[in-house]
């Protein structure tokens, strides 16, 4: 089946069109846009590599390699429809309008990293593939009120072999919802290999057994994101139902900073395609080859993405420490028994070490 999925592209690797069937639709603004977001998202991520290595920031789950599925796909929301992440799209919730200090607040265990005010953002989902039936739930509540909020859900390639993916899929095309399930298949699903977990060639070809549409991307073009996603998001706003979407990309890193990729992976051939497969550099030559590329724009805004994470790491530093009652606490309404002793004996320990 996998010649019934074939990858839409409209940018290749060397930044000249494959499809001009776009060109129409694309603005010095736009193409900004994408540039100024995966520009942003990508130094986030390197910046908050480094404080997980200087110990200021706990595990952190990189993206780099996957900005232009991230920022193509957030971008064709709108303010209020719904975003259902897994614990490596914070690059999507930063490009939605998610809070920078509380996404780093959440990367500390801090359970104020969870909210972003004046957007309707999930928190990530650890556990695999859970998402997708929240954002079916979601999408049907959208579909009873008769407003024209859709939901996404990000999942990557190891979401596909969990009970939830077929649940919130099944759920989602029964009903007709506004809903687009956003794969990103970056080929692993932490160690294992998309080869050793599925038998079909592709993620998308597995949309036909819930009666919905599939398509394959090139997630390392973000105009083939931003332009197909939107037209799936256009579709169930528009009572058109479901969507799958599958967004073949790469993570150049390891899956978490506690992750060795050595083990698994060969890095020589990650490094040898690096060149053809970054994003952000496809794009950066699409821009110097349609003579987008404004040299000193470009060195305002890395000014400007750097103060601005930087200021995001001191308010992040500077919140107030964590109440360690909250170990027990936001769970029971009334705190058990068993519960209420080894709570006592906590504090207790804890205050005899201070």
């Amino acid at each position: 089946m996998e010649e019934l999925y074939p990858i839409t592209q409209y940018v290749n690797e060397e930044g000249k069109f494959s499809d001009d069937s776009i060109k129409g639709d694309i603005s010095t603004e736009l193409v900004h846009t994408f540039y100024y977001n995966m520009l942003r998202i990508r130094t986030f991520d390197r910046k908050a590599k480094s404080l997980q290595r200087q110990g200021r920031l706990g595990t952190y789950a990189l993206f780099e390699g996957q900005e232009a599925a991230q920022v193509g796909s957030a971008l064709s929301l709108e303010i209020d429809d719904w975003v259902f992440p897994t614990y490596r799209d914070h690059g999507a919730l930063l490009t939605f309008g998610a809070n920078m200090p509380n996404v780093l607040l959440y990367w500390n265990g801090r359970t104020e990293g969870n909210v972003h005010p004046g957007r309707n953002i999930f928190p990530p989902a650890v556990p695999i593939a859970t998402q997708l039936p929240h954002a079916a739930g979601a999408a049907w509540a959208d579909k009873r009120k008769g407003n024209k909020h859709v939901s996404i859900a990000y999942f990557g390639d190891g979401a596909t072999s969990e009970g939830d993916f077929h649940e919130g899929m099944n759920f989602a095309s029964v009903f007709k919802l506004p809903v687009v399930f956003f794969n990103q298949n970056n080929g692993y699903a932490i160690s294992t290999s998309i080869e050793k977990q599925m038998n079909s060639k592709t993620i998308a070809q597995k949309s036909v057994a819930y009666g919905m549409p599939g398509i394959r991307i090139d997630g390392n073009d973000i105009f083939a994101v931003y332009f197909e996603t939107k037209k799936a998001f256009d579709r169930a706003r528009n009572g058109g139902g479901p969507t799958l979407i599958e967004a073949v990309t790469q993570r150049f890193g390891a899956h978490t900073t506690a992750d060795d990729p050595t083990k698994y992976r060969d890095q020589n051939e990650v490094e040898s395609t690096r060149d053809q497969l970054d994003p952000l550099l496809r794009l950066e030559r699409f821009m110097k080859e349609q003579k987008y590329w404004d040299e000193k724009w470009v060195q305002e805004i890395t000014t400007q993405i750097h103060e601005e994470i930087e200021k995001a790491v001191v308010n992040m530093e500077n919140f107030p420490k964590a109440n360690v009652e909250d170990l027990f606490d936001h769970v029971f309404e009334e705190l058990p028994w068993p519960l209420q002793e080894q709570k006592e004996q906590y504090l207790q320990s804890v205050r005899s070490e201070q």
